[in-house]
């Protein structure tokens, strides 16, 4: 299903990638479902994960109960990621603007600004996560150096990450294609290297008491559980609008699930079998200093994380941004994103305690990415049965069959978001909320902000008259 093209600044990105955020011809849909795996694969084989893996074990549960969260808590979230990851393939369409079917032709800016500016974040953050670690690796090589080393490191990440956003999702689609096997074959050298050199504790664990477990469970369910897959939905469709028209659907959920499901898993187990073991917060300091021959290997893989992350960050803000109705080809957008990031990078280098705080603040991003999942999944899958109007989408709002704003749409968001901070135990003093520490400091912030939101835009699209 194609549209004639309205977004003008389309055609001025050509010397880069000519799409914007008009539906792609089918002509240029030539992903495979397997590349789609391979992009997701990429973008979750992070250092990070090791660390949000050892979560479990430090609040307190035992390694064979942080095993079973993590497994079981990714079934459920990256299942909902195969979902949107349809509304993509079926349509050609990115996610920001398939929002415009829920929230309005202009409504849907508000979550497409809260998009733009959040990848902007995660591009600082991530890339200033693993600079500690590829110094301590440069290190093992006989390689030491400061603060200006950092800065030099992290400037070759960030040249690389946006040289490859800017020319859009082929050259996305050709580095994950060919770089992320290599990486998953070094990680398996890793694993296997890893857990040979620690004692496995599969039953101990801290936290004593049921209510303990209970809040240990739920914190760990929305950082690196149900939580983890939650968060990356609104990126999904940006990329499996490049899928094949012919491709089955099946295959693309499986395809971007198994993709989401695989690594995740994979290394937030490594990070709780090393935690177990006595590594404590950090697994990934413990796995950098036992490679000896392989901290080439290493080096490489750790500094692959954030680029094939932060590449798919660039990308899908420059899509965000678009869809709000910014005027700018799709590539310079790209390098302004690149150059707010820059900007965050540089001062979290600065000042190391700020980053930390900042760190933390980022994490309690699913209290609102959940709601708006709840809307748009109710919105697309549910009350309009999969079928949009798809040139309505890009039409102006005066005539487009979404309308201008969608109060009921932004008001079940926002009810949403306060539903979600109710019940959300997030690492910052603001974050918490009063129902989850009343209920022992749990957090079941993503299911109470999708409950909440999903339920009422359900309930008011359905109510006359529309607003």
């Amino acid at each position: 299903m194609t549209a004639t093209p309205t977004d003008a600044t389309s055609t001025d990105a050509v010397p880069f990638d000519r799409h914007g955020i008009d539906p792609i011809p089918d002509g240029d849909r030539d992903s495979t479902s397997w590349e789609q795996f391979w992009i997701w694969c990429g973008a979750n084989i992070a250092p990070i994960n090791w660390v949000l893996g050892a979560l479990g074990v430090t609040l307190g549960l035992s390694l064979v109960e942080t095993l079973v969260v993590i497994a079981l808590g990714n079934l459920v979230g990256c299942a909902v990621f195969g979902l949107f990851n349809l509304m993509g393939h079926r349509t050609g369409v990115n996610q920001m603007v398939l929002g415009r079917a829920a929230f309005g032709r202009r409504g849907a800016a508000v979550p497409g600004v809260v998009q733009c500016l959040l990848t902007m974040a995660w591009v600082g953050v991530n890339t200033w996560v693993v600079l500690d670690l590829v110094l301590a690796v440069l290190r093992e090589l006989g390689i030491s150096g400061g603060v200006g080393t950092r800065y030099g490191v992290a400037a070759v990440i960030m040249v690389l990450q946006l040289g490859l956003a800017l020319y859009g999702f082929y050259a996305i689609r050709t580095f994950e294609k060919y770089t992320v096997p290599l990486t998953v074959a070094v990680m398996v050298v890793m694993t296997v290297l890893a857990l040979g050199q620690v004692d496995l504790r599969w039953s101990e664990g801290a936290a004593a008491t049921g209510a303990d477990k209970l809040t240990a469970v739920t914190q760990l369910l929305t950082a690196i559980g149900i939580g983890w897959g939650v968060s990356w939905l609104p990126y999904s469709a940006d990329y499996s609008r490049f899928v094949r028209p012919g491709t089955s659907g099946r295959k693309v959920f499986w395809a971007t699930a198994l993709g989401m499901y695989v690594p995740t898993v994979w290394l937030a187990g490594l990070g709780a079998c090393l935690a177990s073991a006595g590594a404590g917060a950090d697994p990934s300091a413990l796995v950098t200093a036992t490679f000896g021959v392989m901290a080439i290997p290493v080096l490489l893989l750790i500094m692959h994380g954030p680029v094939a992350t932060n590449i798919l960050n660039l990308y899908s803000c420059s899509l965000a941004a678009l869809s709000v109705g910014i005027r700018l080809a799709r590539w310079k957008l790209t390098l302004v994103a690149g150059a707010v990031a820059s900007a965050v990078l540089a001062v979290f280098v600065q000042a190391d305690s700020f980053a930390h705080a900042f760190d933390n603040w980022m994490v309690s991003i699913l209290v609102w990415i959940s709601p708006w999942a709840g809307v748009v999944l109710v919105d697309y899958f549910v009350l309009r049965r999969g079928r949009l109007d798809i040139p309505g989408l890009y039409d102006d709002p005066s005539r487009s069959p979404y309308g201008g704003v969608n109060r009921r749409a932004l008001v079940s968001l926002g009810l949403g978001v306060v539903a979600g901070w109710l019940w959300q135990y997030g690492l910052v003093p603001l974050m918490r909320g009063p129902i989850a520490t009343t209920l022992g400091n749990t957090d079941f912030s993503w299911l109470s902000g999708a409950l909440v939101a999903g339920g009422l835009h359900y309930l008011l699209a359905r109510s006359r008259p529309a607003w």
